[in-house]
């Protein structure tokens, strides 16, 4: 099942934030709904990110109905730029609003630039689901029988178009017949693991735990952990991978305990340009910290440091799934050879 298509004018969504509890469609006809459902997390996860805003520019040109290619260029430059806003972080974002601007340029009309918009953005999701599988299947050398996998967030069909990156290696891994088994964090403050990765892994039968975000320690001190599998916002250039917050904290107790810890990301992830400094890291809103279902659980007025990701440097990684193979380090050769 895809998470994400177009049909009818319409792009259908699968409405992340009601999940594990129901299965409900977002409905969006426009740039700044689309913008809206990335920046609520209604619509998460990197890869889908980028093929959302695709569609975001695709369904903002339709809705355009004079014959001034040059009014709606512009119009599409404002969209582009509220749907960028939503989630600064991801770089699957900005390439995928890249790859559609630069079709918004070749475009000589208006009904010539509304074709090539939908059809890029029913490419870059096609796409998407074709590279999920080929890292899904690079990804497999390096899950043994009877791994046990820790993974955080939530890197699966409802992060992407289908079938995911970390977690598309686990369940590859899983369908291939080998005996694994995963312990997913929970991933605060909104419960990813908990309530999505949850979800695929027992709609998948993959078997699984799940654990406190502070568990990760206790689990690896104890052996109970194989290696580390996670996804990814943005990888530079340098090897640093911008990801879920909790992510660096995982990597510094794998490095501790001799885990080995492995990220899977698409090249479209990757950002050849950003130095670590200038990664804009995403600070939400300090009621995600401050409230459990819409009720105060702590003392009022309390202020609140609530970074959406964090940075791992990349001497604690020990390899970079992609669908071109596994990047190893030193990563800032390997990474350019990639290219």
């Amino acid at each position: 099942m895809r998470s994400i298509f177009f049909r009818n004018g319409v792009v259908y969504a699968l409405d992340s934030s009601k999940l594990p509890y129901r299965e409900s469609w977002l409905r969006l006809t426009s740039a700044r709904q689309v913008a809206s459902a990335i920046r609520k997390m209604r619509i998460r996860g990197a890869p889908l990110i980028g093929v959302a805003a695709a569609y975001g520019l695709a369904l903002e040109a339709l809705r355009y109905e004079a014959s001034n290619v040059e009014k709606l260029r512009s119009k599409l430059l404002k969209a582009s730029e509220e749907l960028r806003l939503a989630r600064p972080t991801g770089r699957n974002l900005g390439w995928a609003i890249e790859r559609c601007l630069r079709k918004v340029e070749e475009a000589k009309t208006v009904k010539g630039l509304k074709k090539k918009l939908l059809e890029e953005a029913g490419r870059i999701a096609d796409e998407d689901v074709e590279t999920n599988l080929r890292i899904a299947r690079n990804g497999l050398e390096l899950v043994r029988d009877g791994d046990r996998v820790l993974t955080h967030c939530n890197t699966g069909g409802l992060g992407t178009v289908e079938y995911g990156t970390a977690l598309g290696i686990i369940r590859l891994a899983w369908e291939k017949g080998r005996r694994i088994s995963v312990l997913a964090t929970e991933t605060r403050p909104l419960l990813q693991g908990a309530r999505l990765t949850a979800w695929e892994l027992k709609k998948y039968g993959v078997p699984f735990k799940l654990i406190c975000d502070s568990t990760a320690g206790h689990v690896m001190s104890r052996g109970m952990v194989d290696k580390v599998l996670v996804g990814a916002d943005r990888v530079l250039a340098t090897g640093h991978v911008a990801n879920k917050i909790g992510t660096l904290t995982l990597a510094v107790l794998a490095r501790h305990y001799g885990v080995p810890f492995y990220v899977a990301a698409p090249l479209s992830t990757f950002d050849l340009v950003t130095k670590p400094r200038d990664i804009p890291i995403e600070e939400r809103d300090p009621a995600e910290v401050t409230h459990f279902l819409g009720r105060l659980v702590t003392v009022k007025d309390v202020e609140v440091i609530n970074p959406a990701f964090d940075v791992t440097p990349p001497e604690l990684i020990s390899g970079i799934v992609t669908e071109k193979g596994v990047i190893q380090p030193p990563y800032d050769t390997s990474i350019p050879k990639a290219f």
